[in-house]
């Protein structure tokens, strides 16, 4: 048991308030192995409230083992590991195989690999004999497994049957599927991450992916490299979060607040946020005719119930990511009428009369041609703001106008990248335009 630190039974106090993995030992073998997201509490539960199962083995206890973890997943993984390995009589003495869960991955022959839960390693009943299945296994709790699998997919994404639809099925939308025409050898690649991960080797896959990104990286193939950085994220996003499996359904994006995914994301993003943004604000450069570097795009709407507690917004990117401490509202001023293009004009000219708050390269606004031109004529009325190129989205037509270009281009023609951005940029100031407006509402119904 070199994984375990040994204390006595004693010394409970003296156990860490941590996930991680705990033993109970007889003083000559391991009897039992368990999970835990509270070392402390859990084993103080065992003795002070042992259910009909503990009392089995709670009097032949001796001493008490633990090992800290980083998170509820990778103790489910180590739990696995040492259970297959020493074999606790008093976990076997409940369950069979038919008890425990297994992964199982199936090869699948010359096509794409698949996998799924199961509870008994055998051969799958087939005559195809090309069909080889590894099992990754025992765990102990079929939930925390699919949870822990739901999770992983996400910087994984893997197949769940043999066959796949022609068209994209709802979990290639999700990102949780290669969808039906995969690069099968990288696809390959993932898989044997999956299981590697499934096996407790956690950190090798990272090691992996970290090298794998930076010769991407130096070898200028930007967007691989991203998808790889991606996958690092996601996979420390998971693995660090203490209590992913106790909070099940929570989302994924709640963790990016956790520290150690924190100082992964600046370790990473360090040279890979700046690498993806080079790519995509050169392809925005290019479509909008500038010879210049993009950093700072700003995007306006306005919000307003037949112009009654009109509010305008302006959200600011920097880099392709949102800098929220650069967000502004106004409440307009002029009248009460239901005109949006004049509300828009008064958010732009108060907005453009800052001049401390930096201009940026790019003003996106939501609306069609004449909120285009109503943003170029309140810009080209001061010369310092003139160089400032000013482009507008009509949603309902999904349309892109362009200063300076006669013809409108299609959002659906867009380079992905653009027109994800373009899209994130106008959600997100008509998000922070209703969020204002709703409150000025509020205000108004509570006086």
């Amino acid at each position: 048991m070199e994984r375990f630190k040994i204390i006595s039974k004693n010394e409970l106090s003296n156990l860490p308030k941590t996930a991680g993995v705990y033993c109970f030992t007889d003083g000559k073998e391991t009897i039992y192995i368990g999970k835990a997201i509270n070392i402390q509490s859990r084993v103080k539960n065992h003795f002070q409230q042992p259910s009909y199962r503990d009392n089995l083995f709670m009097d032949k206890v001796e001493k008490v083992g633990y090992f800290e973890t980083g998170s509820e997943i990778e103790a489910l993984v180590l739990e696995a590991s040492l259970i297959k390995k020493y074999q606790p009589k008093f976990n076997i003495v409940w369950r069979d195989d038919k008890n425990y869960f297994y992964v199982a991955v199936v090869q699948n022959g010359q096509k794409v690999p698949y996998v799924f839960i199961t509870h008994q390693p055998k051969k799958l009943l087939t005559t195809n004999y090309s069909l080889q299945t590894k099992y990754v296994g025992p765990f102990v709790e079929g939930t925390a497994l699919k949870m822990t699998l739901r999770f992983l997919r996400k910087a994984f994404p893997y197949y769940t049957s043999k066959k796949h639809p022609k068209t994209k099925c709802t979990y290639c939308h999700l990102g949780l599927c290669p969808g039906p025409d995969p690069d099968l050898k990288e696809y390959k690649k993932n898989i044997k991450k999956l299981i590697l991960i499934l096996e407790g080797k956690r950190n090798a896959v990272l090691n992996s992916l970290k090298r794998e990104m930076k010769n991407l990286s130096k070898e200028s193939k930007f967007e691989e490299a991203a998808k790889v950085r991606d996958q690092i994220l996601n996979l420390q996003q998971v693995m660090s979060h203490a209590v992913v499996i106790e909070q099940g359904k929570k989302k994924i994006s709640d963790y990016t607040n956790n520290p150690a995914v924190q100082n992964t994301r600046d370790s990473v993003n360090s040279t890979q946020l700046n690498l993806g943004w080079e790519k995509t604000q050169k392809i925005l450069s290019g479509l909008l005719g500038l010879d210049k570097e993009i950093s700072k795009i700003e995007c306006y709407d306005v919000s307003n119930i037949q112009g009654k507690y009109a509010t305008g917004s302006m959200v600011v990117f920097v880099n392709g990511k949102a800098d929220k401490n650069q967000y502004r509202k106004f409440k307009i001023r002029n009248g009460e009428e239901p005109n949006d293009i004049a509300m828009l004009k008064e958010t732009i000219s108060r907005r453009l009369s800052h001049k401390e708050w930096q201009y940026p390269e790019i003003m996106l606004i939501d609306g069609g041609i004449a909120q285009l031109n109503i943003a170029i004529n309140t810009k080209n009325d001061n010369p310092e703001t003139s160089h400032i190129k000013v482009i507008s989205i009509a949603k309902r037509n999904k349309d892109l106008y362009v200063e300076g270009k006669k013809d409108f281009i299609p959002l659906k023609s867009l380079p992905r990248e653009i027109y994800n951005l373009i899209l994130q940029l106008d959600d997100e100031a008509h998000r922070f335009a209703i969020t204002y407006h709703k409150k000025l509402r509020k205000r108004d119904l509570l006086r």
